[in-house]
């Protein structure tokens, strides 16, 4: 049952279960000891998630972050409204805190295009939503994801931002000529004869966090060729010479990501969506390679000194690194 452990160089799983990370610990617990919610243990550590660490800290400014500039909730990197619902997801906020859901319903307010469903980088004049002009899939997948988290996915606006992606997003490889209709007319780096591969795994994402049972067909569709994307480039190669890597960024290892991606979280969005696959292992074994003796993994690359709270330490062993890893680890291997 455990036999992925034999691709460790050692368990760091004591250390992900110390309290000084809440996140981490619970996630551990869940998703690497498969605990249940109503274990007392699980019950504990879910708790202390909005009492210490980051959480508490980015909710107590959250009435700040979404009254400072209008408008502002994207182009303040990395400390608008959008960042910190993803930070928040990440780390398992309770979407149900007062603070939260007025983040929430800030962004839909916003940044959501009421015509189309997907979300946009600007807002409209007259408080009537983000422009329609403006839309891009990056961070309507973002935005879709981080929203199922903190457990919206009842809400009407959200499910209109599934059905964006699942009409919206395109999967090309640079195979034909890209349409020329909206909203594929702006943006080329979102909408080029190549799909954006940060839009297509941020899309891919929130798709994976609907529940199998709650996936329609187009849902269900658009998966399917969203990780034959992915496969076809290896998770992360360039797709017509796989000698080469997309972009060497990847291979370093970031937490949170933000609208960028890294090899460790499209391995793990693969395995969201059921996928385990032989075009995978190279991916696999960059990511067990980094594991140092002690078990642990490093964070290689950050945004920090740019969030309204530091996420751990450059240069470092992380938590949140080393519990993404094992995770994918433990999933692939079975």
């Amino acid at each position: 049952m455990n036999a992925w452990k034999d691709h460790l160089k050692a368990d760091p799983t004591e250390w992900l279960l110390e309290e000084d990370n809440p996140s981490v610990r619970y996630l551990t617990l869940t998703g690497l000891l498969d605990r249940t919610r109503r274990d007392a243990e699980v019950s504990r550590a879910r708790s202390a998630i909005m009492k210490s660490g980051a959480v508490p800290k980015i909710a107590a400014r959250l009435e700040g972050v979404n009254k400072a500039g209008a408008g502002r909730f994207y182009k303040d990197k990395y400390r608008g409204t959008a960042w910190q619902l993803i930070i928040l997801a990440e780390h398992e906020a309770d979407g149900r805190d007062a603070r939260i859901e007025a983040a929430c319903d800030y962004i839909l307010a916003h940044s959501q295009d009421r015509e189309s469903g997907g979300f946009s980088v600007s807002a409209r004049a007259g408080g009537l939503g983000g422009r329609h002009g403006e839309v891009i899939p990056c961070l309507t997948g973002n935005m879709v994801w981080s929203l199922l988290k903190l457990g919206r996915g009842n809400d009407p606006r959200v499910q209109a931002g599934i059905r964006w992606i699942s009409r919206y997003q395109r999967f090309d490889d640079g195979e034909g000529r890209p349409p020329a209709q909206w909203p594929y007319e702006r943006y080329q780096m979102c909408w080029g004869a190549h799909s954006c591969f940060m839009g297509v795994v941020k899309s891919l994402k929130a798709l994976s966090a609907v529940a199998p049972r709650k996936r329609t067909p187009d849902m269900s569709a658009a998966i399917q060729r969203g990780c034959d994307y992915l496969l076809r480039h290896h998770v992360y190669k360039q797709s017509h010479n796989l000698a080469r890597t997309a972009r060497p960024g990847w291979r370093r290892l970031q937490f949170p990501l933000m609208y960028q991606t890294d090899v460790l979280e499209v391995v793990n969005v693969l395995l969201d969506c059921g996928v385990v696959d032989g075009r995978m292992q190279e991916a696999i074994d960059l990511i067990a390679d980094k594991q140092t003796t002690s078990g642990r993994w490093v964070l290689e690359s950050t945004f920090n000194g740019r969030f309204l709270v530091d996420i751990e330490w450059r240069g470092r062993p992380s938590k949140w690194i080393t519990f993404r890893c094992l995770r994918a680890l433990k999933r692939y291997y079975g």
